[in-house]
């Protein structure tokens, strides 16, 4: 939760291979105060059913910039995932057993008394980012 003098940010992830949340996925936090200060490590969560992650760590205060960390690998390589996909008539039936892109990793500035949403679309060989509401 926002207040005057910080931030907040939250997530979710959709597995648009398979047109599905993506469940169980391990975020990490970390936020820094300014563009030369070191990183910190807040905590993390992993996503919900519908792909959320409810419960991030609040940021403290002065943070100017914040790093969500995606553990996907994890996710692509679990038999749900692949049992999903096998499902939909147009994913791929069966999936590399290497993933292309094992982690994703999206920085992005933050201002006080805002709220970041900050949704991944994700599938085996590509994703996208955005800030939503």
């Amino acid at each position: 939760m926002s207040t005057d003098t910080t931030a907040s940010v939250s997530t979710h992830i959709l597995d648009t291979s398979v047109g599905r949340p993506a469940g169980g996925v391990a975020v990490q936090l970390a936020a820094r105060a300014g563009r030369e200060a070191d990183w910190r490590a807040l905590g993390g969560s992993a996503t919900d059913a519908d792909g959320r992650c409810k419960d991030l760590p609040a940021l403290p205060e002065g943070t100017t910039h914040v790093r969500l960390d995606f553990a996907v690998e994890a996710y692509f390589e679990s038999d749900s995932a692949t049992q999903q996909a096998d499902a939909q008539q147009d994913a791929p039936a069966n999936r590399d057993s290497e993933t292309f892109f094992p982690e994703v990793a999206i920085t992005f500035a933050v201002r006080p008394g805002e709220h970041y949403h900050v949704p991944l679309l994700l599938n085996p060989f590509g994703y996208s980012v955005y800030r939503g509401s």
